[in-house]
This record gives structure tokens, sequence and C-alpha cells, in this order.
């Protein structure tokens, strides 16, 4: 099925990816990236989430420490000294970025004094809508939203629950109304010229035999590329098995029919700093560590 995306999304598309290490593969290789952990809260409970803070651990929900939204400006002037070739400031939690407006004040301070910085967001969607405009007035230009399934009664088996507007909404209505507002808001996004990327966690047996219907839906959203990322088996679902290689694999080769695909993402922590091709991580140069907490809400 044809994109929604339009040859100026495109154009687009294809000139950020060429200095966005996350969407394009020969700038991962060239460009860096720092994510600002300034997310303390989540709205949604993923049955594979588990955040946590600590300096060894790479995968996403994890950090060394939160920055303040005024902080993270300092941290952004010491990461372009330590790795001039940082292109993209991301903020991809540890909870989820709309879920407080930390990351929308954090967005608007780092673009009022480097504008040029591509300014990209990693979000859940639950929000995503209804902040669509500010974001962009904010300076973000690429979006990424996790989209597990495109179904409720697949969805609730991967999220146990979410918390919209201070209601707490657990199985298929939860579900329901999370794949509703992801729909919304990538299309509120796209057609507000904003680049949006999908990741998708992988997990055999509940979810990839269901990575076509993702792709074609998200597709018609607006959406610009597809990230296939293998489960890590925590938390509710640390007995569960992650994806082999060839199931991967086939797995994106089946998206890559609707969606670009991007093939080269490493579970990036959400104090990440540096070029990630090259395996370098500047995080420890750049926090300091102190006592957090995770919330809910």
């Amino acid at each position: 099925m044809a994109s929604v995306l339009g040859k100026n999304n495109n154009d687009r598309f294809e000139h950020l990816a060429k200095k966005h290490p996350c969407l394009g593969g020969d700038a991962h290789f060239k460009y860096g990236r720092i994510h600002l952990p300034v997310s303390p809260a989540c709205n949604i409970q993923c049955r594979f989430c588990r955040r946590s803070f600590n300096k060894y651990e790479n995968r996403p929900g994890v950090t060394n420490t939160i920055v303040s939204p005024e902080e993270s400006l300092a941290v952004v002037e010491k990461a372009i000294k330590l790795c001039p070739y940082i292109t993209v400031v991301g903020i991809a939690g540890p909870g989820d970025p709309l879920a407080t407006t930390h990351a929308l004040d954090t967005f608007k301070l780092i673009h009022r004094k480097h504008p040029k910085l591509i300014k990209c967001l990693s979000t859940n969607g639950l929000l995503l809508e209804e902040n669509a405009q500010k974001l962009v007035e904010a300076g973000v230009t690429t979006v990424t939203v996790t989209v597990n399934a495109v179904r409720p009664e697949i969805l609730l088996n991967i999220c146990s629950g979410i918390i919209l507007h201070g209601v707490h909404l657990t199985g298929s209505e939860g579900a329901e109304q999370l794949i509703k507002a992801q729909l919304k808001g990538i299309t509120k996004m796209s057609s507000l010229g904003t680049i949006v990327k999908i990741n998708t966690v992988l997990i055999p047996g509940i979810n990839s035999d269901h990575v076509e219907e993702i792709a074609q839906i998200m597709t018609q959203a607006g959406a610009a590329m597809i990230n296939l990322i293998p489960l890590i088996p925590q938390n509710e679902m640390k007995d569960n098995t992650a994806p082999t290689c060839d199931e991967l694999n086939r797995a994106r080769e089946i998206a890559e029919k609707h969606l670009k695909v991007f093939r080269h993402c490493q579970h990036c922590r959400a104090d990440a700093c540096g070029i990630p091709g090259t395996g370098q991580d500047l995080a420890g140069l750049l926090y300091g560590t102190r006592a957090e907490t995770f919330s809910h809400g």
C-alpha cells in the first residue's frame, strides 16, 4: 500500500537521514547523537520494560541520572566539545518524554541555543497528538513511536495498562486507547512535516506474525521508517524467548515490503552519547551519579 508521505516529506527524510545516525545507515557511523535523560515518569506499563539507574546496562530505560531541562543545556555544550560530530539531540526517556513537560521544556531551551541541531523525540505515542504542534514549535523534526501491535487482542499481551489523564486503563480497553492515540499522533506529526520512525519490539509467539500488518498501517498513517528491535527478556517477560537472527531478518524482510527498515539499532540507553556505529559512549563523562526514582502518571 502506498504511503501517505508526500514528496516534500520524502525529500526531508532523505535530507535528515544523511546526518541522523538513527535514520541513515551511513550516518550511523559518521555522526553522533546525545540522549538527554530528562523524563522520569511513564504513562504506560510494557510487560518487557524494566527501568533502572546504573552505568553498565546498554538498553532503553536505563540512565545514570536524571537531569533538569536547565541542566541539559550545559550537558549538550559539554557533549559537543567531547564529540564535535554530534548532529542530533534526542530525548528517549528513561520514562516517556510526553508524560511530563520536561522534554518540551528541554527542546525549547536547546532549540533556542542550537537551532541547527536535529531535535528527536522517542515516545509511546499516548499523548503525541495533543502535543504535536508544541513539539514542532520546539524544533522537533523527527519522532520515533514505539508501536508493538495494532490489534488490542495482541497489544494487551505486551502492554498491561496505561494512565491517560489520571485514569488507569487495563486489558483491551487500555490497549485500544493506546493504539488509537498512536495512530492519531503519527498521522498528526506526519501532516506537520515531521519524520516519523516506528520502533517495534519483536516478541516471538506474540507479535512476530503481526509485523506486516503493523508496517502496512504505519505506512498509511505517514511513517517513513520502521526499526524492529529484538526483545530483551526481562520483567514480566523474563521467561520469554528473544528472536533469533533468522527470525529478526525474516521480520525485517516482511516489513520492508511496506516501509524502509533501519538495521543498525543498538538498544541505546536513555543517556547515550557519541557516534553509535563506533561503539563510542561518552555518557560516563557527562553525568554525575544521583539517587533517583521513577513514577507512573
